[in-house]
């Protein structure tokens, strides 16, 4: 690993701003000449941090039951793919129960069992409204559709609509309901770091992506051939070209450019950061995060949303290997970064969270690998998490028991997306009474609260 805090402010401020929406994208970047005022966000920030694991993470690896007949049963069908019970990173429940990590995990194990900043949700999915196996298998209640299917869940994970119909995300609404508390800064409140994100689009809200470890054009130094360059482009940027679609792309470009200065000015007055970040895809993308909540202030934000991203999970055949280095990435990227917003002063304001569209199956298939199943755990981080604990239901893990929905493990949730985002919104700041067009399920749900934060 290498500290990459540690580059000088002009390499960080490379290619990269992009908006998801290339005709919305103006009302993501209105008026920003209001930012510099640089109005100062205060004590009252909080920020919201999701790390989607493309692919379907197979989190009956992740978490493992210790108890004599947990680890047996899971021993027993796992098979080659079952890991040893002494390589396991011993936790302990609230009500006394005994699970083990992931051995990957052992960069986050000292959060859960110490600083008790990491929680553990159990058994998270789409759902329509609660679910029994006999209800499912009798077809008497509405399930969400094309389960099973990579796209259509990673588009229900996003949106929080399990049956269809909307064309924003969960982050996006959320991003709607608060965005006035940013107000005058009209710096994007919601940004991607890992490509665009449906997650985070909403009606009014129009996401930023941040790629390549950057924000502006590549190629832009101090020299005088740069910025002879890009004084061209801002003067043909400027001209009007008659064409609709030329037009919305210029103004796109032109207010990422915008952005990108805004940001280089926020960071020039930022000291370095001393937090090691890994040298990887998703170490990158939160040391980026990182970076722009250390300007919060100077950029008059008092909330923001982020989405991150890994893939490689879809684990269909000789799994044990890559699965290991998946979680380890992810393990040392998260403890990375709560280590800087440790450094920053921001532990209690920020929480990160996993995502998956789904997990796998609990028997392995025949080439020592996992399919497609449905419900999965996931974990929360942060300074204002109720840590130490897991959250949910764990699912019995028996195939054809009360919690599979056929014979190989795919475990119906016992808490629904609508729940677990629905917390997640609260602590964010967004009103009881927002939170049914936040999450238009969340109604069917008589709980709509887990208690991780």
């Amino acid at each position: 690993m290498r500290n990459n805090l540690q580059t000088t402010r002009r390499q960080l401020l490379r290619l990269g701003f992009r908006t998801a929406s290339t005709l919305g994208a103006g009302a993501a970047f209105g008026h920003l000449g209001r930012v510099n005022a640089w109005a100062q966000s205060g004590t009252d920030y909080k920020a919201l941090v999701c790390i989607f694991l493309f692919g379907g993470n197979d989190t009956n690896n992740m978490i493992i039951p210790l108890s004599s007949a947990g680890y047996q049963q899971y021993q027993t069908v796992r098979q080659n793919l079952a890991l040893a019970a002494n390589t396991l990173l011993p936790v302990t429940t609230s009500q006394n129960e005994t699970y083990g990590l992931h051995p990957s995990l052992q960069p986050l194990h000292g959060l859960y069992t110490a600083s008790r900043d990491l929680a553990v949700v159990s058994n998270v999915g789409m759902l329509v409204r609660p679910l029994t196996r006999s209800e499912y298998l009798q077809r008497s209640k509405p399930v969400p559709s094309n389960l099973f299917s990579h796209s259509d869940q990673t588009q229900q994970w996003q949106n929080a609509a399990p049956l269809g119909g909307l064309s924003t995300g969960w982050g996006g609404r959320i991003a709607d309901k608060l965005v006035g508390l940013n107000y005058p800064s009209q710096f994007p409140v919601a940004m991607g770091v890992s490509g665009n994100s449906l997650q985070l689009v909403g009606q009014t809200t129009q996401p930023t992506s941040v790629q390549d470890s950057s924000f502006g054009l590549e190629g832009s130094d101090d020299s005088a051939v740069s910025i002879a360059r890009d004084k061209a482009l801002q003067e043909i940027l400027a001209m009007s070209s008659g064409a609709v679609l030329v037009q919305a792309a210029s103004q796109v470009l032109t207010d990422a450019l915008k952005v990108a200065q805004l940001v280089d000015q926020a960071s020039a007055s930022a000291p370095p950061l001393n937090t090691v970040f890994p040298d990887t895809g998703l170490g990158q993308q939160l040391l980026q995060v990182a970076r722009i909540i250390q300007i919060r202030a100077q950029l008059g934000m008092k909330r923001q949303i982020f989405f991150c991203s890994l893939g490689g999970f879809d684990t269909h055949s000789n799994q044990l290997g890559s699965h290991a280095a998946l979680l380890t990435q992810v393990a040392q990227a998260m403890a990375a970064f709560n280590n800087a917003t440790g450094e920053i002063g921001v532990r209690d304001s920020v929480t990160t969270f996993t995502e998956s569209e789904f997990s796998r199956t609990f028997q392995p298939n025949g080439t020592a690998g996992t399919d497609h199943a449905w419900a999965g755990h996931q974990l929360v981080m942060g300074g204002a998490v109720n840590g130490g604990d897991i959250y949910g239901r764990f699912p019995t893990l028996a195939l054809g028991g009360p919690d599979d929905s056929g014979n190989r493990g795919n475990w119906i949730p016992s808490v629904s997306l609508d729940q677990y985002g629905a917390t997640l919104a609260t602590w964010f700041g967004v009103q009881q009474g927002d939170l049914p067009s936040v999450f238009p399920n969340l109604v069917n749900f008589s709980s709509q609260a887990i208690g991780f934060l």
